[in-house]
């Protein structure tokens, strides 16, 4: 049998790539061609690259001199705001003196990813070396853009982990044969993402390169997070990246066969022309990352000095099943972490699906005389970017609420108060202002002394307010920008489906019409002393296929500025509670059972009255705050708003969507 598997897989591959596998001197030429056409050009010859100054890249040298073995220093940025994170990558790899390396599991070619990748190109011009490593799942598609990148400098060097059939761009047959001949090896993954300069400040995190990642999107975001070390920790930084940049799986660029024969049949083409859809966001962006001030006041300003930090990640060995000593840290120090909480466990995951080692220890820990509170926070089906995974954890609601103890929280589509500058998205219509001047769509607001404008979008309030000369000025700007984002994004990280290269599924179609958000950073506040930040989703994708890394930030000062984070985005105009609902008058003990017995089947889990749903708070005089899920009034104070608030989809095609992935065997590659 496996050999007829294998032999339809093979076929299935030469018939996707087209029989382009090259021979080995085929191979060669296309690597010579590459070499022959990079530019030996070095514009600098000062020692540190002509670097630009940066007081971010500066928290570095100070933390390292302050630094000794046994008492390092360090300097923590907690990254938030999707443009913040955008701002401190440019400046650092334009201040970057020695080294730039990227680790990133996607990489598109939108206006944020073209900024990181022009400023890259520019730091190697100028004599830095910069190394780029992409998970071949999402890595550049445009194989003119590879072969570019191939031959780009002498300093730039592009590398591909994991390809398919040694492939950058597979085709739709390519990924049926990689799930039919090696589907375990398909799926594993470099989820990994890292960018470190010089080795002495990196940013790990969520986001990956994409404008979504950064609020540049006009149709959907990314509520993320990350966090920007600097100090000594970025030696074990460098490790890591060496580590997975030497391993077998990393491959280069132009040793690829598709990159090779388009090297081959056209030599090293131009880079594509840039095509900016928002020209002067970009222009604001780019002259924002070279602007000390800006960089001090909107960065440096809110990094916190800490003590000793732990960057822990998955090795490449984690991927070789024969390999005794390929054990995940990320894994096993999580979990060191998690088992000696003593109060509170506060958990952010964009997609909540427990392996059944988690299940068992988080059933332990509440079996405790005094076990810890666990928060956790995770995305609505209205807000989530793939609704197959999110059909999964609506499966075990009663378990994750009964069994485990979980106070559950959902992120709204529309959140009101998220961390973002609506004024960056696409153009709004414009309104008439009092005064007869124009505006994009707005409240009017009257300020102590002047006239304020916040600006709005459908179903969301924006997060900050400016001043109407100011606003008006964007106003113009963004008027003269008509292009529309029309693509179609592949934007989730748990993607593709088994015969289909693009996106496992999309975000459901909602009532309303707006810029929708969707979680998707990853964080831990414990006893509220030890924040965790990384990549890892806390699921059994993370632990079984996906390498993974965590930045560990024992300090109290850091951890309340996450836990604070979280805090906000489970707040109730960022999210709904869920809860059991209320018992009806009759028959509720066998509707639980009925409940109970439909879940623990792995199909037909058909019974469509669940022990949980949605619930929204209700202020009024007699519920002045929020509540927790048991206190007595909480059935006074907050009002169901139904299993799945702001879809807009049929039952009959909701329940065949949630039936898809309720075989259990697809939970650990979900």
């Amino acid at each position: 049998m496996r050999q007829w598997v294998g032999a339809l897989a093979l076929l299935l591959s030469l018939l996707g790539s087209g029989c382009a596998s090259l021979s080995q001197a085929e191979h060669a030429r296309a690597v010579g061609i590459a070499q022959a056409a990079r530019s030996q050009v070095v514009d600098c010859r000062q020692a540190n690259a002509c670097a630009e100054a940066s007081p971010l890249r500066a928290l570095a040298d100070t933390a390292i001199a302050q630094s000794t073995p046994a008492a390092p220093h360090h300097y923590a940025l907690l990254l938030d705001r999707g443009e913040d994170s955008l701002l401190a990558r440019l400046n650092l790899i334009r201040a970057a003196r020695k080294t730039v390396d990227v680790q990133t599991y996607i990489f598109d070619t939108d206006d944020s990813s073209r900024m990181v990748l022009d400023a890259l190109l520019a730091a190697a011009g100028r004599g830095v070396q910069v190394r780029v490593l992409i998970d071949q799942l999402s890595a550049i598609s445009n194989l003119d853009m590879l072969a570019a990148l191939s031959g780009a400098h002498r300093n730039f060097q592009l590398r591909i982990y994991n390809p398919t059939f040694n492939q950058a761009v597979p085709g739709y047959l390519d990924y049926a044969a990689s799930v039919l001949c090696c589907f375990r090896r398909f799926n594993q993954r470099m989820h990994t993402k890292l960018l470190l300069v010089d080795d002495a400040v990196g940013i790990t995190g969520g986001r990956n390169y994409q404008d979504d990642y950064y609020d540049w999107d006009a149709e959907y975001n990314f509520r993320d997070r990350d966090v920007l070390i600097a100090g000594p920790e970025g030696a074990d930084m460098a490790r890591s990246f060496n580590q997975f940049w030497n391993a077998p799986r990393s491959v280069a660029a132009e040793r690829l066969d598709d990159v090779g024969k388009t090297l081959l049949d056209k030599g090293v083409p131009a880079m594509p022309p840039e095509a900016f859809k928002r020209p002067d966001r970009v222009a604001d962006m780019d002259e924002d990352a070279s602007d000390p001030e800006v960089i001090s006041d909107r960065l440096v300003s809110r990094a916190l000095p800490v003590g000793k930090v732990s960057y822990i990640a998955d090795t490449p060995r984690k991927h070789r099943a024969d390999d005794p000593e390929a054990a995940a840290p990320s894994d096993g120090e999580l979990l060191t972490l998690l088992v000696n909480a003593k109060d509170e466990i506060l958990m952010q995951t964009p997609y909540l699906v427990m392996s059944d080692r988690a299940e068992d220890f988080f059933a332990g820990l509440r079996k405790r005389p005094m076990p810890p509170r666990v928060v956790v926070s995770t995305n609505s089906l209205a807000a989530t970017d793939n609704p197959i995974v999110y059909s999964v954890s609506a499966k075990y609601k009663r378990m994750y609420l009964r069994k485990l103890g979980f106070h559950l929280y959902e992120y709204k589509p529309f959140p009101e108060d998220a961390p973002v500058d609506y004024a960056t998205m696409l153009p709004l219509p414009p309104v008439t202002l009092p005064d007869g001047t124009g505006a994009p769509a707005a409240s009017v607001e009257q300020g102590s002394n002047d006239t304020r404008i916040r600006a709005s979008m459908p179903g969301s309030r924006p997060f900050g307010m400016v001043d109407r000369d100011e606003q008006q000025d964007r106003a113009e700007r963004r008027a003269r920008q008509k292009n529309r984002v029309d693509r179609r994004l592949q934007r989730t990280e748990n993607r593709p489906s088994f015969l289909s290269k693009g996106p496992a599924s999309d975000p459901l179609p909602l009532k309303r019409a707006g810029v929708r958000m969707g979680l998707h950073a990853k964080s831990m506040v414990i006893d509220g002393d030890i924040a965790v930040i990384g990549t890892h989703n806390f699921d059994p994708r993370s632990i079984d296929y996906n390498t993974e890394a965590v930045v560990v930030i024992p300090d109290r000062a850091f951890a309340q500025q996450v836990e604070a984070s979280i805090h906000r985005d489970i707040a109730p105009e960022n999210s709904w509670v869920i809860a059991p609902r209320a018992k009806p008058i009759v028959f509720s003990g066998l509707n639980y059972s009925l409940d109970k017995v439909s879940s623990s089947l792995p199909l037909f889990d058909i019974w469509p009255w669940r022990y949980a749903t949605s619930y929204e708070f209700t202020p009024s005089e007699q519920c002045p705050v929020p509540l927790p899920v048991n206190d007595p009034m909480f059935h006074a104070c907050y009002k169901s708003v139904g299993d799945f608030p702001e879809v807009s989809i049929g039952p009959k095609r909701l329940y065949a969507r949630i039936l898809i992935a309720f075989g259990a065997g697809l939970v650990p590659i979900l």
